[in-house]
């Protein structure tokens, strides 16, 4: 219903703006609400509704949402969401299974997986490598509709 309103007045404005005269039910409208007191009734329950509608609004824009949930695939009609930071224990513990690797830290965002990685020993590059496969693996296994791109990086720690 709102809807319907925001889209009869919009039309009459472009009306307005393109040469032509207000549609009677705006002129009604705009000579009532000029002619009413401002402590009438009718106009004070028109401003309550309109603060109340614009709180809300205020409410859902500021409320998180559920961007923390990634959608899953499923072959039935049924939905299925997999939370980020979960999504970044099950790959952080994948990382922490390739030989050299000492410490591991995933970051799952909407469109990125950042893996940093700390090698106690072996060749950085191949360590790299080995954790860029194992979490490209992993990543494919939790069957994300929009599957992130994975980047890995990798740093000597000599303690």
């Amino acid at each position: 219903m709102i809807l319907v309103a925001a889209g009869a007045a919009l039309i009459d404005v472009v009306a307005v703006r393109a040469g032509r005269r207000a549609a009677a039910w705006r002129q009604e409208l705009a000579d009532a609400l000029a002619t009413r007191p401002v402590d009438d009734a009718w106009m004070l329950t028109g401003a309550a509704v309109a603060a109340a509608i614009g709180l809300w609004l205020l409410v859902l824009a500021l409320t998180p949402g559920l961007r923390h949930l990634m959608p899953m695939r499923s072959p039935a009609k049924q939905r299925a969401q997999l939370d980020r930071d979960g999504a970044a224990v099950l790959l952080r513990d994948a990382a922490l299974q390739v030989p050299g690797v000492r410490t591991a830290r995933i970051r799952v965002r909407r469109h990125r997986i950042l893996a940093r990685a700390d090698v106690h020993f072996r060749d950085p590059r191949q360590v790299k490598t080995d954790v860029a496969a194992v979490l490209d693996g992993e990543r494919d296994r939790l069957t994300l509709s929009h599957p992130p791109r994975i980047v890995v990086v990798v740093r000597r720690r000599t303690t």
